[in-house]
C-alpha cells in the first residue's frame, strides 16, 4: 500500500518516532526521495548558503558500502528504503554567487542588493576560521535533517537519525573528499514496520528560564 501524504501538522511532528525496522516491501521512488529532498531544502541557513550536501544510499551495493560503517545501526540500513547521508560542504561559498545571481533572475532581490550582499558575505567568510565555518555547516545541515525528517513524515514515511558510523570513513566510501565534506548525520527512511517507541521530554520549565 501506498503511504498516504498529510499536511496534518499534529500528525506530522507529534507522531514521529525514530523507526529501526522498515518494510522492505515499500521502495522509494527517486523521483520522490528528489522531492522529499528539495521540500527540506527550504530550510532556512546562514547567509543562505545552503551548505548541506547529500548522499541517498538505496542500492544493494550502496548498503553493502554503508553496512560496515554503520554496524550498530544495522537493521536500519538494510530494511529502509533509502539511507540519506547529510554533508556540510567546507567549500559551500563556491556557490554564493550563482545562489545571488539566481535571486536576481527570480525576482527576489535587485541587482545592487547582490551586489552589496556578495561584498558583506564574501568579506565575513574570509574572516572565519576553519573551526567557526564548520559550526555554522553543520548548524545548518542539522536543520534541513529536521525538516527533511518531518517532510518525510508528511510524505507518508519515517526516519531515524543516526550518528553511530564511522565519521572518518563515510566520506571516501563514497568517494567524497573527506577535507571538503564533513559528515553531520546518517538518516534511515521508509515505511515502519513497527510503531516505534513513544519517550518522555523534560518539562518545560526544566529547559526554560524566563528573563
Amino acid at each position: 500500500m501506498q503511504p498516504t501524504k498529510t499536511n496534518d501538522f499534529n500528525e506530522i511532528v507529534l507522531g514521529r518516532r525514530s523507526i529501526r525496522s522498515y518494510d522492505q516491501s515499500v521502495k522509494i521512488s527517486r523521483d520522490e526521495l528528489s522531492e522529499i529532498i528539495a521540500e527540506a531544502s527550504k530550510a532556512p541557513s546562514s547567509v543562505n548558503l545552503q551548505p548541506w550536501r547529500f548522499v541517498v544510499i538505496d542500492t544493494p551495493e550502496g548498503k553493502e558500502t554503508l553496512t560496515p560503517l554503520a554496524k550498530f545501526n544495522k537493521m536500519q540500513v538494510e530494511t529502509s528504503s533509502a539511507v540519506i547521508a547529510v554533508f556540510a560542504d567546507m567549500q559551500s561559498q563556491e556557490y554564493l554567487e550563482g545562489i545571488l545571481t539566481t535571486a536576481v533572475e527570480q525576482g527576489f532581490m535587485p541587482q545592487e542588493v547582490k551586489d552589496r550582499q556578495l561584498k558583506t558575505v564574501t568579506g565575513l567568510l574570509a574572516g572565519m576560521s576553519h573551526e567557526q565555518l564548520k559550526e555554522m555547516n553543520v548548524i545548518d545541515a542539522s536543520l534541513i535533517s529536521m525538516q527533511l525528517m518531518l517532510v518525510a513524515r508528511a510524505h507518508g514515511y519515517d526516519t531515524n537519525p543516526m550518528g553511530g558510523y564511522e565519521k572518518d570513513k563515510i566520506a571516501e566510501a563514497f568517494n567524497m573528499d573527506k577535507e571538503r565534506y564533513y559528515p553531520v548525520m546518517l538518516l534511515s527512511i521508509g515505511k515502519a514496520n513497527e510503531e516505534g517507541y513513544s519517550s518522555s521530554r523534560l518539562d518545560v520549565n526544566q529547559i526554560v528560564e524566563w528573563r
